[in-house]
């Protein structure tokens, strides 16, 4: 019989036990081995099958054993101790408590996913787990962070497989009360709420549950609550889910709804008020919306209020192609905006112009959310140093006239946050070698360039605790396959087969991500002969895990999953190469515990970052990669392989896949199972440990995810929120109504002429160390020299006469304007290469509250018969 109503019923813990409570919501259990540790020994068996969530755990111990440890002295000291130590780090001073004053006093970080824990399943992929790390790493640098999010009731789908290895989606029903989660309440008790106004006069309601992740609270909104009717409950059901009026309600709700959360949280519970927002991708970029409708309710106009919300806003793109944007139709966002919807006092023509892409190629008729995020951000920023690259190209539209290079695009290397994801014993190991809160500190706030530590681990150690953690992998491989096997309809008696499956003495590969077409999941089966070869070698063979989710709408990446799992179903070799459904979380940290070799073969350059060969490598992993996102950046020979590409642009796609499949199977003979097998003198793969070795001393430091917010704290957000100070209400009237004069009057703003000194006048070649002196003629039209900046700007020019590697030079007016109004502009210009090289003048608005003189996207540059001959070739 079917339950007619659900509901969850805690357990009372005694008095002496009180404690527990706090440490299982507060998700620094999470990362915290101490903490965990205090948790199993609570009910080590029950620990084990509440999957390792403090909530669940303590929802089904018998009260006799709580009975028990009540009165044990021992675990009663391990918890008062546990108690001690979060509060002392949720309290203390920490990295940014140390810095100089001027930092913001809170920031808003936006995301529509969080992958904190397995245990509170929202997210579906790597954009949830960077949020989730960033929020834990800011925790630990005490950053004062607030995480915004959505709580969908079914999170991001299970997934199994069928007999013929087809993916099915399964969407279990969470219940917020069995997470570890705490709704946010008023003074009254009451549940805290935000609401939405919608068309024909409905609304959308949300609750606000918080998960405090260490220091920073997470605010979460839900939306099935009693007062919206069936359409609206349903607006956070899933993640990533419906379609596009749904997908633009839980935007709306993320961005619009999540201000109004923030705004509740800072009143209930007296948190500073965020200085900076950060957009983590453009799912949330109707926040800037929402701040400029308040801002417009004290009293400034559209554009004022425009312009102080993006001085304290930051952009983040992960996406390296326009098809992975969210884009609505013109007319869904019009419906869903002014007189009679959300937003009423909000002209909609302004708000579609924020998203409308209004360049070269883009469609007229589509509002673009990553468009919108960067026209509402005054900073912005890839997540490597390609994707930043990538991203600077993709969006060059937006500001015409300039090249890629000076789009006003930025990079920030993602990072991850490596106490989540080094596995306990690589932990117990560092640990001994410098100590716990040294090694916790290198591995949270980070800060060094080199590990050098690890350099005095002795070779033995090295390799047995890789082994170790091959094995461990071997076992969980075998459980979750069995378990696999017997959803797709196995019997146990057909089952026999699976205790050979791996071994422990075989070179490991790891492959486990989202399965989208670019990240080529079956580029290792290209030529099947060849990679059997590989798998069943006399003498070297390797072994293949391989885990991933296709999108539940992507049948091709469902079929790309069929026909790796076909494969993998092969007697000849399945006891070699597995597919394991289901990959999350926990899951993912066995991989990069256990593997040798981190597999990643996407098509370059559309890996923005690609995060998981970063948790493997702090275990100790190598990487097999091709040079894309942050391997791209800090690939050296030492801790790993490049897979060459063939990534021109007349490649045919066919005969690439053929190309980089042939390199990956000529790398994995030749110089990756060679080296895991050689044996030095003492029986052991020497230089296979110097590559681990030389992993974790130079590559380990930079993957931090400490390291990547300490990088947004300096370079983004403290900026940003001295641009946020800065435009108070009379600045942002002033910068709103500048910028409209200089987009008025700017079609009269020319370069007239332009000529040098009469000794580089007359000839073609000058000697290297020349000053030519610049003397320019232009025309400012209403506006003037305080308003522009005319810039001289001179490099290596390339066949067709274009700057590289471009330095910029102010140049200064030379007295008032003539009788035409023009001014005359000189300054010198040092010829400081050698080689082909030539200069152009440039003129750029320039204002002191301007991030960067392309903001604006407005730039005037001669006319082709406008000076004399420009190249100057040096020797």
């Amino acid at each position: 019989m079917k339950a007619i109503r659900r509901f969850t019923v805690r357990p009372v813990l005694p008095e002496p036990l009180r404690p527990l409570s706090e440490l299982a919501r507060n998700l620094r259990w999470s990362w915290h081995a101490e903490t965990r540790d205090l948790f199993q020994s609570v009910d080590p068996e029950h620990w084990a099958t509440s999957e390792c969530d403090p909530v669940r755990l303590l929802g089904g111990v018998r009260p006799a054993r709580l009975a028990e440890l009540a009165g044990d002295r021992r675990f009663l000291r391990r918890l008062t101790a546990a108690a001690d130590d979060l509060h002392d780090y949720v309290t203390g001073d920490r990295w940014y408590q140390a810095q100089s004053a001027g930092l913001p006093a809170a920031i808003a970080y936006f995301s529509p996913e969080f992958g904190i824990t397995a245990a509170l399943p929202q997210y579906s992929g790597g954009l949830g787990i960077l949020a989730g790390d960033h929020l834990k790493a800011a925790s630990d640098l005490g950053v004062p962070l607030i995480g915004v999010g959505l709580l969908y009731r079914h999170g991001y789908f299970r997934q199994t497989l069928s007999r013929d290895g087809w993916q099915q989606e399964h969407y279990p029903v969470l219940d917020p009360h069995e997470l570890p989660v705490t709704l946010l309440e008023e003074a009254d008790g009451t549940p805290a709420q935000v609401s939405l106004a919608l068309p024909g006069g409905k609304a959308l309601h949300a609750r606000i549950w918080l998960a405090q992740v260490g220091r920073i609270p997470l605010l979460m909104l839900d939306s099935d609550v009693e007062e919206n009717a069936l359409g609206e409950r349903q607006v956070t059901d899933r993640l990533y889910g419906g379609g596009s009026e749904h997908r633009l309600l839980q935007e709306m709700l993320l961005g619009i709804g999540g201000v109004r959360a923030v705004r509740t949280y800072c009143r209930l519970t007296g948190h500073a008020e965020p200085e900076v927002f950060h957009t983590n991708e453009g799912h949330a970029g109707f926040l800037g919306l929402e701040r400029i409708a308040e801002l417009c309710e004290r009293g400034l106009d559209f554009d004022a209020g425009l312009e102080a919300v993006r001085a304290g806003t930051v952009f983040t793109t992960h996406t390296p192609v326009p098809a992975g944007i969210d884009r609505f139709d013109r007319e869904l966002v019009a419906r869903h905006f002014g007189p009679g919807a959300e937003l009423p006092g909000i002209d909609v023509g302004r708000i579609l112009q924020l998203g409308m892409e209004t360049y070269p190629g883009g469609e007229p008729n589509l509002f673009n959310m990553a468009v919108m995020g960067l026209r509402l951000a005054q900073r912005a920023n890839g997540v490597s140093l390609l994707h930043g690259r990538v991203s600077r190209e993709m969006f060059s539209g937006l500001w015409p006239g300039f090249d890629p290079a000076e789009v006003p695009i930025t990079s920030v290397t993602n990072g991850v946050h490596a106490p989540t994801w080094v596995a306990p014993e690589v932990f117990r190991l560092g640990a001994r070698q410098i100590g716990v809160q040294r090694t916790e500190d290198a591995l949270s706030a980070g800060g060094s360039e080199r590990w050098d530590a690890v350099g005095d681990i002795p070779d033995q150690d090295v390799w047995e605790l890789r082994r170790d953690l091959r094995e461990q992998l071997v076992v969980e491989v075998r459980r979750r396959l069995r378990a696999s096997w017997r959803q797709r309809g196995a019997g146990t008696a057909e089952l026999g087969w699976i205790d050979g499956v791996l071994d422990p003495e075989v070179l490991t590969i790891g492959f486990a991500r989202r399965v989208p077409s670019y990240k080529r999941l079956t580029l290792m089966l290209r030529d099947r002969d060849r990679l059997m070869d590989l798998l069943l070698h006399p003498e070297r063979p390797v072994q293949i895990v391989v885990a991933g989710k296709a999108h539940p709408a992507d049948d091709g990446g469902k079929r790309l999953i069929q026909e790796l799992v076909r494969f993998s179903d092969d007697p000849r070799v399945r006891h070699r190469i597995v597919f394991l459904p289901d990959y999350g979380m926990a899951m993912a940290q066995k991989l990069y515990h256990g593997c040798d070799v981190w597999l990643n073969n996407p098509l370059r350059p559309l890996e923005a970052c690609g995060t998981s060969g970063m948790k493997a490598a702090l275990n100790g992993c190598l990487n097999l990669s091709v040079l894309d996102g942050w391997w791209d950046e800090w690939f050296q020979s030492d801790f790993g392989w490049a897979i060459p590409t063939a990534d021109g642009v007349t490649t045919d796609s066919d005969h690439r896949d053929d190309v980089e499949a042939a390199a990956l199977y000529d790398l994995l003979e030749q110089r990756v199972a060679p080296r895991f097998y050689e044996r030095g003198r003492g029986g052991l793969p020497d230089r296979w440990i110097e590559m681990v070795r030389q992993t974790l001393t130079l590559l380990g430091p930079k993957l931090l995810a400490g390291r990547m917010v300490r990088e947004y704290v300096e370079r983004l957000y403290t900026p940003a929120a001295h641009a946020h100070r800065a435009l108070g209400p009379d600045a942002a009237r002033e910068l709103a109504a500048w910028k409209g004069k200089v987009r008025a009057a700017w079609h009269e703003v020319t370069v007239d002429h332009v000529e040098t000194s009469a000794a580089a006048a007359t000839s073609a070649v000058a000697q290297l160390g020349t000053t030519l002196g610049l003397r320019v003629r232009v025309g400012l039209g209403g506006l003037g020299p305080d308003d522009v900046e005319v810039q001289a700007v001179s490099g290596r020019v390339d066949e067709e006469d274009r700057i590289t590697d471009a330095t910029t030079v102010a140049l200064k007016p030379a007295g008032a304007p003539d009788p035409d109004g023009r001014w005359v502009y000189e300054g010198p210009l040092s010829l400081d290469r050698t080689g082909p090289y030539g200069y152009t003048v440039r003129i750029l608005p320039s204002h002191r509250l301007l991030a960067s003189g392309a903001e604006l996207g407005l730039v005037a540059v001669p006319h082709e018969d406008t000076s004399e001959d420009g190249g100057v070739l040096l020797r």
